[in-house]
């Protein structure tokens, strides 16, 4: 990792892999590691404003692709792999990300580093609002990488299938039993009473859990425990045992979706880059309401 102005990072390089959520305390307590990257993906206006001091600020526009009239795809492999060096990010660097919206665009950042096979990665959660609301300390000074990027190596490979669902790839499953989908979007946009595409409505046989759900607003957005997910999960249809595929609009909202997942224990978890933006947009691709 690169140091920044003013940093004075400790070497604690064996200290043990993070979990994928971990909580305010806990970052404190390690944020000084050399090995540690806090991402800031709030607004540039938030960030400027305050952040959680070591945070660097990635804007989100520049970790998803676009190809109108598809949004939310997966960044272009030189585009993101410019920005993993520019960060002086290596194989070693565990990632910590937040944000000001209660996990989406964290989550969707953390997608994407599984997409090339970079697991050392965590969500902080409750993000901005609970590290604020729970009085530790931010500030407004810019965290400066000094990496030269033309100086790492760290090669970008999207070809991960595992975590990353495809129009063709969904297509093919929609008879298979042991592979769910999941809605994240409003329920206006399931039931095709919102338009935002050619076509409104939901993929056939997709059960609907709105990515707010998820989480707990009087524990400053944290991700509700285990032990009350799960059941709602459950209850859907959507369990352990099968494959899940996340959707939303971009693939922003379902990021959280996604690794709400994975926090609770899912081996078989897909994001779907594109979502309803692409679905809703062809014409070979079948609809519900």
């Amino acid at each position: 990792m690169a140091n920044y102005p003013g940093n004075s990072k400790l070497n604690m390089t064996n200290t043990p892999s993070l979990s994928l959520v971990i909580e305010p305390k806990e970052l404190q307590t390690i944020q000084n590691n050399e090995d540690i990257l806090i991402v800031d993906l709030s607004s540039p206006k938030q960030y400027q404003q305050a952040h959680i001091p070591e945070a660097v600020f990635l804007d989100y526009a520049h970790i998803v692709g676009m190809n109108q009239p598809y949004t939310g795809l997966l960044p272009e492999t030189d585009q993101f792999e410019h920005i993993i060096n520019s960060l002086g990010i290596t194989k070693n660097t565990q990632i910590i990300a937040y944000d000001e919206e209660g996990g989406g665009k964290a989550a969707r950042l953390i997608w994407t580093l599984h997409a090339m096979n970079h697991t050392k990665a965590s969500m902080l959660n409750g993000g901005l609002i609970a590290w604020y609301r729970e009085k530790f300390p931010l500030n407004s000074n810019r965290v400066i990488s000094q990496a030269n990027p033309n100086d790492q190596h760290y090669k970008v490979d999207f070809n991960l299938q595992p975590v990353v669902a495809n129009t063709e790839y969904i297509i093919e499953n929609l008879e298979n039993n042991a592979v769910a989908l999941l809605d994240a979007r409003n329920i206006d946009e399931y039931m095709g009473q919102a338009k935002y595409a050619q076509k409104t409505g939901h993929i056939p046989g997709a059960k609907h859990f709105e990515w707010s759900r998820a989480m707990d607003t009087e524990a400053n957005y944290r991700l509700l425990s285990k032990e009350k997910l799960q059941p709602m999960l459950d209850e859907l249809g959507l369990t352990k045992d099968k494959e899940i595929i996340v959707y939303c609009q971009s693939h922003h909202r379902s990021a959280l979706s996604y690794l709400m997942l994975k926090y609770l224990g899912y081996e078989k978890v897909r994001g779907y880059p594109g979502s309803w933006s692409e679905w809703g947009n062809r014409t070979d691709t079948p609809v519900e309401t």
